[in-house]
């Protein structure tokens, strides 16, 4: 399994070839400049809310490669209108068997609506449990105790948001790691916006002083799970 991060809360999974986007915003930010968005041919796209930095290349991504759309209820609705025919919708707490492996969705503490004004109902989070591996994509949250309901997951990776001011920081994040018991973090949702940049040797420094891994892969660096 590997991840490749294309900036803000965008990245893509690879699993035995199967290729799951989540959250795509990429040509309206300036550190993915060089990320060529029609390249990119995922078999999922998920979405955990509404908002403009999490879906504004979704469509494009959607018709070049035809991929299934997982969200919440209210965003495969309004998607479903805009003529974007494979998706997938969910709810907070379900879960779905799809070809790569199964997908959970968990609560989110944030807001959601989407570009158009239209409400996004709740934002969410997902667990994939797939290739022996679980992998908690958290979106857009605030520090929840719901987050104690992973506990007994034991998750291998946490993709969290430590940006602050619209999500958690820094301390909350490394708190959420305490929440559900996992020591491997990505971090994401920081720096693309002057009201989310972080100084990352801070970041690295409080993760390691709490005994945790801290990865910030560069816009387009590929990791391996």
């Amino acid at each position: 399994m590997k991840v490749t991060y294309y900036g803000q809360s965008c990245l893509e999974l690879e699993i035995n070839g199967v290729k799951i986007l989540f959250d795509p915003f990429i040509t309206h930010n300036p550190l993915a400049k060089n990320v060529d968005v029609n390249s990119l041919k995922p078999d999922f796209i998920l979405v955990s809310h509404g908002h403009g930095d999490h879906i504004a290349d979704l469509f494009t991504i959607q018709k070049n490669s035809g991929a299934k759309v997982v969200c919440i209820a209210e965003i495969a609705d309004w998607l479903s209108k805009k003529d974007v025919t494979n998706v997938h919708g969910m709810n907070i707490g379900g879960a779905f068997n799809f070809e790569f492996g199964r997908v959970k969705m968990v609560n989110a503490v944030h807001s959601s609506t989407l570009p158009d004004g239209t409400p996004g109902g709740n934002p969410a989070g997902f667990v994939v449990y797939a290739a022996g591996k679980k992998i908690y994509f958290a979106g857009d949250t605030a520090l929840t105790y719901d987050m104690k309901l992973l506990e007994d997951e034991n998750l291998d990776w946490a993709i969290l948001p430590i940006g602050d001011n619209y999500t958690m920081g820094i301390d909350d994040a490394i708190k959420a790691t305490g929440f559900f018991n996992c020591k491997n973090v990505i971090g994401v949702h920081y720096d693309s916006f002057p009201v989310i940049k972080i100084d990352k040797n801070e970041a690295m420094d409080k993760f390691i002083k709490a005994g945790l891994v801290l990865k910030l892969p560069a816009v387009g660096e590929t990791l391996s799970l």
